[in-house]
């Protein structure tokens, strides 16, 4: 059997999504993330969904460590190399590298394509919303609870960060049912799914990835669920439909010409939420919105991570 490694990135808290894409885009069949950020917010779930007082756990107390599991086929000197070149771009991207730091490690186990699994655990993430990894038995523990099933090798988005699970709450907030919507750079499908269990009636969900096209598809198949399509775009380039709903879990850098393209397929009385946000950037994607017609009718944040709720500005007046 393989002998299996880890590859540690030591990042920013604002770069974790990034990093985490990398290791993914690489072959990491796990990713682990420990984040100071998560902890700055408060009281803070654990994997089962118990929360807890931040200052009785041990935990990071700046930045952020995100690390990929490999077997042994893969070379850890060409990955390493890969990943520092990748890292070295981050702040071309808007987003602080940190001590960008990239270093492998060999792995006591040798099953580490199972091993990995014990970072995920059933995560209540709102009131209604489970995920369950697609490997556990689980049985609803009461009544209106929604199991979203996924398998977190497939593709970053396992509702465990931040960023996943505000736009959760949101859409819990906002769905009244029967909406049409767009999951714009869809992941692992996590958003079009909630919003489908949720009472949305039809969900489009891309991505400009084909592999990650793919891996949503797989997630998706995993839930007896229908009403959900999936393609490779680029944002909403080409969509000429008007949805009701337009979601978007992404950084910044890509939230800010995704911004333009949402007045044209926002319907009248329409929201658009947005996460993905470092908070130091809520002001810029804030000022992008206004610059475009639209505004922010609510914000909420998680550590260092927010999210936004916009509707057309010239509705917001009548």
């Amino acid at each position: 059997m393989d002998q299996w490694f880890e590859i540690a990135i030591e990042t920013s808290s604002e770069a974790v999504d990034a990093v985490a894409n990398f290791l993914m885009e690489q072959g990491a069949g796990g990713i682990q993330i420990e984040d100071a950020a998560d902890f700055q917010g408060g009281w803070t779930q654990s994997a089962d969904g118990v929360w807890l007082d931040p200052d009785s756990i041990p935990h990071r107390q700046s930045g952020a460590k995100v690390s990929g599991y490999f077997s042994g086929h893969q070379n850890p000197a060409e990955l390493v190399a890969t990943l520092q070149a990748k890292v070295a771009q981050l702040p071309s991207f808007g987003l602080a590298k940190g001590p960008g730091t990239v270093a492998a490690h060999p792995l006591a186990q040798a099953d580490w394509a199972n091993e990995w699994k014990k970072y995920y655990h059933p995560l209540r993430i709102t009131r209604f919303l489970t995920i369950v990894p697609a490997w556990l038995a689980y049985r609803p523990q009461q009544a209106g609870e929604l199991v979203m099933r996924l398998d977190p090798d497939m593709a970053f988005g396992t509702g465990s960060h931040p960023t996943t699970a505000l736009m959760l709450r949101l859409l819990e907030a906002h769905v009244r049912g029967g909406e049409t919507m767009i999951d714009v750079g869809t992941g692992s499908g996590i958003l079009a799914l909630g919003a489908r269990l949720l009472g949305v009636q039809e969900v489009l969900a891309t991505d400009v990835d084909d592999t990650a096209v793919e891996n949503a598809k797989a997630n998706l198949a995993l839930n007896d669920i229908d009403g959900i399509e999936v393609i490779a775009n680029d944002l909403l380039t080409g969509i000429t439909r008007p949805v009701d709903l337009i979601a978007a879990n992404i950084l910044a850098n890509v939230l800010t010409p995704l911004i333009p393209q949402v007045p044209a397929v926002l319907k009248p009385h329409g929201r658009l939420l947005l996460s993905g946000i470092y908070y130091n950037k809520a002001d810029a994607i804030t000022a992008a919105l206004e610059d475009n017609g639209l505004k922010v009718l609510e914000q909420v944040r998680q550590g260092d991570w927010v999210a936004l709720v916009a509707g057309h500005a010239a509705e917001e007046k009548e």
